[in-house]
């Protein structure tokens, strides 16, 4: 009997991993659609907290969700045409920007000779190549152009989204048997979720604006170009903020030298510093309820499998699946793992607690 335990043991965990290798594979090659349904889903729910507050006010639903997207609309041209355009002229400044940096280098290299130090061009130029951060920069920003080309779309699905917003509770609770027993932990799970965007969003605009206001009074070109790219890449835990200074830190120096770059170093450290850590951790805490490798292991593993959408959203989607994995007795192992540093007794009590509630 117990060989044969065994042997289903086994043969259960072949088919569990051979399932999940072929879910990766087919998210890997739905990207495209699944890219677009998920920015959707990201507007959607930024867009349901001015939704419900319009319905509180006795606004149609009809009526405040064509509001909320129409403002989605005037916000998207508008920073699409400001940053399209410092796109650009980034873009046709490039040629001349490597013109800079091989002198920049040129003279360093020289410097760095007469102190007895060699070679210093063949590291830059032949390993860090600091050019190719230009030209990524540009492609990465074409990248993320080409992911909202379905604009129309991905609009006409966060419309329709706006419009269950309202009704979504009444029919999870009409899914679930015992609406008492489970709607607790789902109520909150969205609550988190929702919470997480709004503040993520909210926390990711301040940054960019300080960014684009102290790159402009440092005098680097094209800083709305900068502070947007900060914007976008603090949704990117743990590297998101290294990813967005390199390129505009480089152009600084390129520009206006070491002195001024030393600045920008400085402001991107400072900001940081205090809306990225302080006041996003005072604001979040820890009701992400992930582990620090976790992050870092899902930024990997979504960026991989979704591209830039997948590393934006990497977040949320560890936490759906996190949540998922609670609710059933035979993957709780699995919650605990990606959960943060913390006992084991204390989550299966909490875990006990909720469904008691």
């Amino acid at each position: 009997m117990t060989g044969k335990s065994n042997a289903n043991d086994g043969t259960r965990l072949l088919v569990t991993a051979a399932s999940l290798v072929i879910i990766i594979v087919g998210i890997n090659h739905a990207e495209p659609v699944l890219a677009s349904l998920l920015v959707a889903l990201f507007l959607s729910v930024l867009g349901t907290p001015p939704v419900l507050w319009l319905e509180g006010k006795r606004v149609p639903s009809i009526v405040s969700v064509v509001i909320v997207v129409a403002g989605m609309i005037t916000i998207l041209l508008i920073v699409g045409a400001i940053v399209g355009t410092s796109v650009n002229g980034f873009s046709a400044a490039l040629p001349a920007y490597q013109t800079r940096l091989r002198d920049h280098l040129a003279a360093l290299n020289e410097f760095l000779t007469t102190l007895n130090i060699g070679g210093i061009d063949r590291v830059l130029l032949g390993y860090v190549k600091p050019e190719e951060v230009m030209k990524l920069t540009v492609g990465m920003l074409a990248g993320l152009g080409s992911t909202l080309s379905n604009i129309v779309l991905i609009l006409l699905t966060v419309t329709f989204m706006l419009f269950e917003a309202s009704s979504f509770p009444v029919k999870i609770r009409a899914v679930i048997g015992d609406p008492r027993k489970a709607f607790p932990q789902v109520t909150r799970f969205v609550n988190d979720i929702k919470r997480y965007m709004v503040i993520k969003t909210l926390i990711s605009l301040a940054t960019g604006v300080l960014i684009w206001i102290w790159l402009s009074i440092l005098g680097v070109d094209f800083p709305i170009l900068w502070g947007f790219l900060a914007f976008l890449l603090h949704y990117v835990p743990n590297i998101g903020f290294i990813i967005a200074a390199v390129p505009a830190v480089l152009l600084t120096f390129i520009q206006l030298g070491t002195s001024t770059a030393a600045l920008a170093v400085a402001g991107y450290l400072i900001v940081d510093l205090l809306v990225g850590n302080m006041f996003e951790t005072k604001l979040m805490g820890r009701r992400l309820g992930l582990s620090t490798l976790t992050v870092f292991l899902s930024l990997i593993f979504w960026g991989s499998l979704l591209g830039p959408v997948g590393m934006v959203l990497c977040i949320p989607l560890t936490m759906t699946l996190k949540f998922a994995c609670e609710n059933n007795t035979g993957t709780e192992w699995i919650a605990v793992l990606l959960g943060p540093e913390t006992p084991t007794e204390n989550i299966t009590s909490e875990s006990k607690r909720d469904k008691d509630a």
